[in-house]
């Protein structure tokens, strides 16, 4: 089953140090040789984002940054595991290694397939 985890973070510009950036490297390779990171990326600000939106057949495009948006989607990973429980456990790793640097927050999903409903 492949599984979405959204990462979500303040926007704070703050970077990653380089303990953060080593540590993170070296999971990411674990998880993709074992076949549970299927793909991952961080996300430029929402200051260069645009929002699209549909109300009813009334299109608007908002430009970011998003003032109004407390917490942004910062990254994704999409994971490749046996249930729902591996997929929170691989995510939690994640978050792990970012230690108390960050404040950072997961949500995981199940990806819809072919056939299946979600």
């Amino acid at each position: 089953m492949r599984f979405l985890s959204l990462v979500r973070v303040a926007e704070t510009g703050q970077a990653p140090s380089e303990r953060l950036m080593a540590e993170m490297g070296k999971l990411m390779e674990e998880m993709t040789a074992n076949g549970v990171l299927v793909d991952t990326a961080g996300l430029h600000p929402t200051s260069e984002g645009v929002r699209l939106r549909n109300d009813h057949g009334r299109y608007s495009r908002t430009d970011g940054p998003f003032a109004e948006a407390r917490e942004v989607i910062g990254g994704y990973a999409i994971l490749e595991a046996p249930s729902l429980d591996e997929a929170i456990a691989a995510t939690r790793r994640f978050l792990e290694v970012h230690g108390d640097e960050w404040n950072v927050e997961c949500e995981v999903r199940q990806l819809a397939g072919a056939g299946e409903r979600g």
